[in-house]
């Protein structure tokens, strides 16, 4: 049963935690605020800290909690910041988690060849005017303040 769930899994969504660049959050905590949302664990199977740092959240053999619709299918991985001084969001990744994200992304899609897409968060958002494309003016929420596609 698990070689088959984790040969399902196509997708990486990344994520970030929306929290301010100056305010530490400790995968203890990032557990807490999943559980007072009424998860079992923390949604993300992977959490990048500010000083590069890869925690492993959740067994990847588990269905995330990240991304309503994908959950099943896709490999969560969170940042922590996305939120600058001020609270607005913002690229707050330090050049240590832009490496450990691209070398956990490198990484997954090696163990998990089915991978076909990395997408942000925002990414998933509903494409309201049916075009193809979501812009960012049909995005539910910045998360994870950075192109995605671009960079991974």
């Amino acid at each position: 049963i698990c070689k088959r769930m984790l040969l399902r899994k196509i997708l990486i969504v990344i994520h970030c935690t929306a929290t301010r660049a100056d305010s530490p959050l400790s995968p203890a905590e990032l557990t807490r605020m999943h559980r007072k949302r009424g998860f079992k664990c923390c949604g993300y199977h992977y959490y990048v800290r500010t000083d590069g740092e890869i925690c492993t959240m959740r067994p990847v053999e588990r269905a995330g909690a990240h991304a309503r619709g994908y959950n099943e299918r896709s490999i969560g991985i969170a940042y922590e910041g996305g939120l600058d001084e001020q609270g607005r969001p913002a690229d707050t990744r330090t050049e240590l988690q832009k490496r450990s994200l691209r070398i956990l992304v490198r990484v997954l899609k090696a163990d998990f060849p089915g991978i076909t897409q990395v997408v942000g968060h925002r990414d998933l958002s509903p494409d309201l005017d049916g075009d193809g494309t979501v812009e960012p003016e049909e995005w539910t929420k910045a998360c994870p303040c950075f192109d995605v596609k671009k960079e991974l």
